[in-house]
């Protein structure tokens, strides 16, 4: 649902939730599962405002437990688009926890989604320009634009290793790390 290009401000979303106690693991501190999945519907709000339309997740990068969450916190999560290409979006989400009582609020986490818009036949669907208004939309720009390039060669990278490993081979580097080989060579 391509248009008119968009502002950042535009689809800037932020999504507030108590941590209850059934959030908890048992070290009484939140899941971080309950935190990605608040995260993955924030992207989801923040993209789908930009695009017009459907949108999936596709990948989630650097994403940073900085410190525990706690039950009883309000958790905010903000969602902005930083970088569109054709049909995907780079969605950073920035997570903050808010301790009502004492009014102290600490960045928790942080994180990268990228989305993909979708048509009604579920194809990729060209989502707008993003009007970069602010000098830190340009950074996040620029910064999303060179994440990508970087995730590319890393990429490429991890397939060239996967491709040309042979365990039999590879044994020598593990003789120096924490692990037990437990199968014969005639596996």
């Amino acid at each position: 649902m391509s248009g008119a290009a968009k502002p950042v401000s535009k689809s800037q979303t932020t999504i507030t939730e108590l941590m209850i106690p059934s959030y908890a693991n048992f070290g009484g501190k939140i899941h971080g599962g309950i935190l990605l999945s608040l995260m993955d519907k924030v992207a989801y709000a923040c993209s789908s405002k930009h695009a017009g339309t459907y949108c999936v997740t596709v990948s989630v990068d650097r994403v940073e437990f900085l410190k525990p969450v706690e039950v009883g916190e309000l958790v905010s999560l903000h969602a902005s688009v930083n970088y569109v290409g054709r049909s995907s979006m780079i969605v950073g989400i920035r997570v903050e926890a808010e301790h009502v009582k004492n009014s102290t609020v600490r960045h928790t986490n942080s994180c990268y989604f990228t989305m993909v818009a979708k048509d009604d036949h579920d194809k990729p669907a060209e989502v707008p320009k993003l009007i970069l208004e602010t000098h830190n939309d340009v950074r996040r720009f620029i910064e999303a634009m060179h994440m990508k390039e970087i995730k590319s060669r890393i990429n490429e990278q991890l397939d060239d290793v996967k491709s040309t490993l042979h365990v039999n081979e590879a044994m020598e580097l593990l003789k120096k790390e924490r692990c037990v080989i437990a199968f014969k060579d005639d596996e």
